[in-house]
């Protein structure tokens, strides 16, 4: 086979230009084919039986699968004089890769194994990283959780003792209530004063403010205001309270302001 003719066959195997150039070139320098220039060919065959056609094919770097097919095609087109045995001559063997070279050597597998190791105990590493990381998230936010559940706790008892308290006022102004209500049933009664007047300028009894809120004796009247302003936020019908607790704690509120203008 002639330079053109490999040329020619290469090409038709589907190699690019460049790679069928070169090949040829390397085919030439080992004598695989003979260069006798361009000119009519002596018969009508090109190649001596398949298995040179397949070892040809495969050391240009045709895969087998393909490789097999265009044998197959040049046999039926009767570029190929005779059917081989299917052995692979010596002289048309792949070159051996690097790769397979350092495969076959027992120190350079001995390195290959070394590296594989020390890279699965990096990822090892790694993986201990993570999980640790992710038990200390765990434990952080299981601590947060718990801290956030005693402050409902806390949340939940200050909230019923402040239901306790508007309970407790709310009774103590209806029994004040009901007091007033007798006092107008005896100044209508036997009294030609205005009880409404009475009735504004000073309670019927002295009355302990800061027991009623729970406050100590010392606080001071701005500290007894202000309880009366909470309650009344808490009691007031806008907010959700009741608009007949929110009235006696009203009245019960201007009666102590007005105890703090006579003084």
């Amino acid at each position: 086979m002639n330079t053109d003719q490999a040329f020619e066959l290469l090409k038709e195997a589907g190699l690019t230009e460049d790679s069928s150039i070169q090949t040829v070139r390397r085919w030439l320098r080992e004598r695989k084919i003979n260069y006798e220039g361009t000119g009519p060919q002596k018969t009508g065959y090109i190649l001596d039986d398949t298995d040179q056609a397949y070892n040809m094919l495969k050391d240009a770097g045709v895969a087998e699968s393909f490789g097999v097919q265009i044998v197959q095609r040049w046999l039926s087109e009767g570029k190929i004089q005779n059917v081989g045995t299917g052995n692979q001559k010596p002289e048309y063997r792949p070159i051996e890769t690097t790769s397979k070279r350092l495969l076959n050597n027992s120190t350079d597998q001995d390195k290959i194994i070394c590296q594989l190791k020390v890279r699965i105990k990096a990822q090892d590493e790694h993986i201990k990283g993570i999980e640790q990381l992710h038990r200390t998230s765990i434990n952080t936010l299981t601590q947060q959780r718990d801290k956030l559940n005693r402050e409902i706790v806390i949340l939940e008892n200050e909230v019923s003792e402040l239901q306790r308290e508007t309970k407790k006022l709310l009774k103590e102004n209806i029994d004040l209530h009901n007091e007033l209500l007798k006092l107008k049933e005896e100044f209508s009664k036997g009294n030609t004063s205005n009880p409404e007047k009475t009735q504004a300028s000073s309670p019927p009894k002295k009355i302990d403010y800061r027991q009623k809120l729970g406050l100590s004796k010392a606080a001071s009247h701005k500290e007894v205001l202000a309880g009366y302003k909470n309650l009344l936020k808490i009691t007031h019908p806008d907010h959700g309270g009741n608009a007949t607790a929110f009235h006696y704690v009203k009245t019960d509120y201007d009666f102590f302001r007005n105890s703090i203008k006579g003084e």
